[in-house]
């Protein structure tokens, strides 16, 4: 998305001599090998790329990655983050959030981040849990999810991450999960964009909440459970034997067979990233009647925000000196005289 020149690196480059600290059999673990294994391919350069996160389990990541790193406070990296690519708008930058960091006290500072704009990738790992701080429910644990916090179950509303992220103005909404082997593709997609790219990536935590997601992510099994969208493509899964089409009286999704593969016939709709409407639907079709909508939901690019601020800058010192005493002279200015022990 960022980097000027590509180079070329391995998965060994971006590894680094620190222990990785998760919990055995964690999803973070795969998702670190899905980026170290794509930020090759991508030609990054560990020289030029900043991972920067706030709280949490998946805030350690900058530790486990061979770049510059910023292991900042809860909920406020997507500061920091904006920050940096103000001072360094080459920079090439990977925010790591998660549910908890980044929907609770960081909701406000993501919120503001993806409605300017700022260039740079945002992954947050949702494990609809607080797992860090042993197991209560977080912003997106589900209604009836029982947590030291919950002890009778949650009888609160879950946030969903992707509807917050185009609610909030995001031009690139892409979904995954930790063991599939499409997350690269995503991470690829979302790179490309210019702007802010937001992440949803549903991760096991295999200690307090544990196989959440298998109806959908279970490495084996779930397939049929998944839609992954591709632009241009039709809205087709299991196996292609059903698909997603549009209720044009209700003005809603809807999920349709597909005979003998003719899925136009049927109605299914082929996946336009730019179509904001209908990536809303596909960010709240309910889980069960529907399948999981998975990939590159919307991508859609605009002006970023740190280059309207270059182009101010250049634009207001146009044809001005730098001229700091020239600066500090100007305007109304007084000279005082005398010493610290002359009468006031």
């Amino acid at each position: 998305m960022n980097a000027p020149v590509k180079i070329e690196t391995t998965l060994k480059d971006w590894e680094t001599d620190q222990e990785v600290r998760w919990c055995p059999g964690c999803g973070d673990y795969a998702i670190l090998k899905a980026v170290q294994r794509t930020l090759p391919q991508l030609g990054a350069d560990p020289a030029n790329t900043v991972f920067i996160s706030g709280i949490g389990c998946s805030s350690r990541f900058p530790y486990y990655v061979e770049s510059y790193g910023f292991h900042t406070i809860h909920g406020r990296a997507p500061a920091f983050a904006t920050g940096a690519k103000l001072a360094n708008p080459d920079l090439d930058i990977w925010l790591v959030t998660g549910d908890g960091d980044g929907l609770s006290i960081g909701g406000n500072h993501l919120m503001h981040v993806l409605r300017r704009n700022v260039n740079m990738q945002i992954m947050l790992f949702n494990n609809e849990i607080y797992g860090l701080t042993k197991g209560q429910a977080s912003p997106t644990s589900r209604e009836g999810t029982k947590s030291p916090s919950t002890p009778i179950g949650s009888y609160d509303h879950p946030a969903r991450p992707a509807a917050f992220a185009l609610g909030a103005g995001a031009r690139f909404v892409g979904r995954g999960f930790d063991v599939s082997k499409h997350l690269p593709d995503v991470l690829k997609a979302a790179h490309a964009h210019q702007g802010a790219a937001f992440i949803e990536i549903f991760q096991n935590c295999i200690v307090y909440n544990k196989d959440v997601f298998n109806d959908f992510a279970a490495p084996k099994g779930a397939e049929d459970q998944q839609l992954w969208l591709e632009n241009g493509k039709p809205m087709l899964f299991a196996k292609d034997g059903k698909g997603i089409a549009l209720d044009r009286d209700k003005l809603e999704l809807k999920v349709v067979d597909v005979v003998d593969g003719d899925w136009e016939a049927a109605g299914v709709i082929v996946h336009d990233v730019t179509n904001r409407s209908i990536a809303h639907m596909l960010v709240e079709m309910p889980f069960g009647p529907f399948p999981m909508a998975l990939g590159v939901l919307y991508d859609d690019p605009r002006p970023t925000f740190e280059a309207a601020a270059m182009a101010e800058k250049a634009a207001a010192s146009q044809g001005k000196e730098a001229n700091l005493a020239k600066l500090l002279g100007k305007g109304q200015t007084w000279t005082v005289d005398g010493t610290a022990q002359d009468p006031v």
